[in-house]
């Protein structure tokens, strides 16, 4: 991109980047006063007027007398020449188009509405005279939402009422009605706020951090510690450091349902809470961030993997938590890694990237190998607390009667633990009732009308529901196939079926059963998190979502019912994911000082990833696995691009992927080659057939442009769809 001129005047022209899906700039003339590089402007386009970003001189190649003019320049900060090259140069990697990347960097609603002041509704004093549900709803939204304010809308509608309802609580004292600016800076964080007692482990990667963020520079940690090592109180030593150097810092964590106990700990080490930025912030608040962001109003983001594309003014420091974790994948529309994408935004503006995790994932542990990151170690838990001892329980020798699945041995273990007063945690990695419902007089499965796959039984919903589009139905009286009544049956465990057999075993236990779609709302998931935290709870049963660096103090034993489960199937990532999810979740017990056990329920405890989660050599199951990786040229020591062709006729998708396959001439000119076509492992979704080509290729080829070269040759009907996914994580 050639450097733009510093201010471009009344009449000059000016080239657009709009949110519209065109393939190029639009030239306009500079508005009334002028414009700088990066400022957001709104513009005309056809009888619309659109959102854009001024991203240098226009090119004036066609009639002069049809420019038209910038109707008006937003009142934000403009967008960094930094932010602009990191969405040019991630556009470029992950073959996405400019339009597309510009709307990931204004997520925000209402960029273009003037400062004034707004009513906003905020918890009152008193309580109503009389108390009605929708009374009482408005009440607990406001309580959820730890004393955030509301639009008017936005309160009725998180409490499903009318907004006189709000009104008349206004009345009577129980909300309050206030006027506001409608964006406000967020409080200061003091880096000296309260002071932590570090261990000598600690305080050294503290110091080396610290280090490197007052360079200036840009570098890559890799923080890798056991679980309950106090990685969070090294890293928020890095943020306290930024803060001293007056920059801003982007913690990202993997999952919304940890920021509840995240942000009460940034709150208690520096004073005020941080910026939240995820899918469960009100739009009043996105807006509020994204402005304050770029503005410097907000010192500290912690948000999921799309904060990545705020405009910061100063970033000088991204934390990427839990780094190994899969749901940094983005798997729909703009295919990007934020771990990756962390590591190019801070080369472009001198910041410092710390990747922390327990379980590293095998790229991170690769560039930390070969010396590309810098790699610290925690090697003990923090305090008195140790690692939880680990066993397996050979399933083979269990007698267990047919629909039981937690096996004597842990059944007896668990009962010790609940006379003691502790916690267990049953751990299975399946959501729903039963994985499979099936017809025992034809044989029949119950399918998805819309895709290929099986529906899955929530009984706590009563009703089927398909995992990769949504769609439910009722649970089937008669068969769909034969027409056989009340010969249905589940088949295979899921967690609501664990919870039924734990009710059964352990009558007087309370149990919580923990899975993302038991719950209505992020909030509801996070509250039900603090009262099990708290002792609400004797036996957790939960999905992988449990792993994810939540602290149980009373948690002294882990069963996990199936661990053999994620070794099935042909994914290049299945050992080291299966690796990395058993040691997150065994790292659940025993985080305080009484000693913790995990058990772990097998039918093959000889195999060697079973037996490397067993004996805890890790650093050898990274270089057995690492060396597999090598020979067989996959990533992290070679390239892949996965292809995606759908289309809602079969034909249409493996006649276009036939063709590419035969037509691989930019592939072969850059040393790729093309597996497929091939029907994807879940052929059809959302009634769309679903054809994939991969394509591999050594590790130091550049793979973008033979790809963009290959796929730019077809063109398909209306209905045909083509994605790429470069470095592809999944691959149904």
């Amino acid at each position: 991109m050639a450097k733009a001129p510093g201010f471009f005047a009344e009449g000059e022209l000016v080239g657009v980047l709009t949110t519209q899906p065109l393939d190029r700039l639009l030239d306009y003339k500079a508005p009334e006063g002028g414009c700088q590089p990066g400022a957001f402007v709104e513009v005309p386009l056809g009888p619309r007027k659109v959102l854009g970003v001024v991203w240098g001189p226009g090119k004036g190649d066609f009639d002069a007398s049809k420019i038209r003019s910038v109707i008006r320049v937003l009142d934000v900060a403009p967008m960094r020449e930094e932010l602009q090259a990191f969405l040019e140069r991630a556009g470029d990697y992950t073959l996405t188009s400019m339009p597309a990347m510009l709307r990931l960097a204004t997520r925000a609603p209402g960029l273009g509405d003037p400062p004034s002041m707004r009513k906003i509704y905020r918890l009152g004093e008193a309580e109503p005279e009389r108390m009605t549900d929708a009374r009482r709803r408005v009440l607990e939204v406001l309580r959820d939402y730890g004393g955030l304010s509301f639009t008017l809308k936005e309160l009725a509608e998180q409490a499903g009422v009318t907004s006189s309802v709000v009104k008349g609580l206004v009345k009577h004292g129980a909300v309050r009605e206030e006027d506001t600016p409608r964006d406000v800076p967020f409080p200061t964080l003091q880096p000296d706020f309260a002071g932590v007692d570090l261990t000598g482990e600690q305080g050294e990667a503290v110091e080396a951090l610290q280090e490197g963020i007052r360079s200036g520079a840009y570098g890559t940690t890799l923080l890798r510690g056991v679980t309950g090592s106090g990685k969070t109180e090294v890293y928020l030593e890095a943020v306290a450091e930024t803060l001293r150097q007056r920059r801003q810092a982007l913690v990202l964590l993997p999952e919304i349902a940890l920021t509840t106990e995240f942000l009460t700990r940034i709150e208690a080490r520096f004073g005020a809470r941080p910026a939240e930025w995820h899918s469960g912030a009100t739009m009043t608040e996105r807006r509020r961030i994204w402005k304050m962001v770029g503005q410097g109003g907000a010192q500290v983001v912690v948000g999921a993997r799309s904060a990545l594309f705020l405009p910061f003014r100063d970033l000088g420091l991204i934390v990427v938590d839990e780094e190994h974790d899969t749901s940094y994948k983005q798997e729909d529309g703009v295919l990007y890694n934020a771990r990756d994408m962390a590591v190019l935004r801070a080369s472009l503006c001198g910041a410092q990237v710390v990747l922390a995790s327990a379980t590293p994932s095998l790229e991170s542990w690769a560039n930390a190998e070969a010396g590309k990151y810098r790699r610290l170690d925690l090697t003990a838990r923090f305090g008195e607390a140790v690692m939880p001892e680990m066993r397996a329980i050979d399933m083979r020798a269990e007698t267990l009667p047919s629909q039981r699945w937690v096996s004597p041995t842990l059944q007896k273990a668990v009962e010790a633990r609940l006379a003691k007063g502790e916690q267990a945690l049953l751990f299975l990695n399946r959501r729903g009732y039963a994985p499979v419902t099936i017809c025992r007089a034809c044989g029949h499965q119950v399918g998805c009308d819309h895709c290929d796959a099986r529906m899955v039984e929530h009984r706590f919903l009563k009703r089927l529901m398909c995992h990769q589009c949504g769609e439910t139905k009722p649970m089937p009286q008669v068969c769909p196939s034969c027409g056989a009544e009340d010969r249905m049956a589940a088949v295979g465990p899921g967690v609501e079926r664990m919870s039924e057999e734990a009710a059964a075993l352990f009558p007087d236990a309370r149990i919580a059963t923990l899975s993302s779609d038991l719950f209505g709302s992020a909030r509801a998931l996070k509250e039900q998190i603090a009262e099990i935290a708290e002792g609400g709870a004797d036996i957790i049963i939960g999905t992988q979502l449990v792993a994810k660096g939540h602290n149980f103090p009373n948690l002294t034993l882990v069963g996990v019912i199936d661990a053999d489960l994620g070794l099935q199937g042909s994914d290049l990532r299945a050992a080291e994911r299966t690796f990395q999810l058993m040691r997150q979740v065994a790292g659940r017990a025993g985080r305080t000082d009484k000693p913790g056990t995990a058990l772990l329920q097998t039918f093959q405890p000889e195999h060697p990833v079973i037996r490397a989660i067993l004996s805890g050599d890790e650093e050898g199951f990274w270089a057995a696995e690492a060396d597999e990786r090598r020979q067989a040229g996959v990533p992290p020591y070679g390239r892949m691009a996965g292809i995606v062709l759908s289309s809602t006729d079969m034909q249409e998708a493996f006649d276009i992927g036939n063709h590419l396959a035969r037509n691989d001439a930019p592939l072969r000119a850059a040393g790729a080659q093309v597996f497929g076509p091939a029907p994807a492992p879940i052929a059809r979704v959302r009634g769309r057939h679903r054809v994939r080509l991969l394509v591999k290729a050594p590790k130091g080829v550049a793979l973008q442009g033979p790809v963009a070269q290959w796929v730019g040759q077809v063109r398909g009907s209306n209905q045909f769809r083509l994605s790429v996914d470069i470095d592809p994580q999944s691959f149904y």
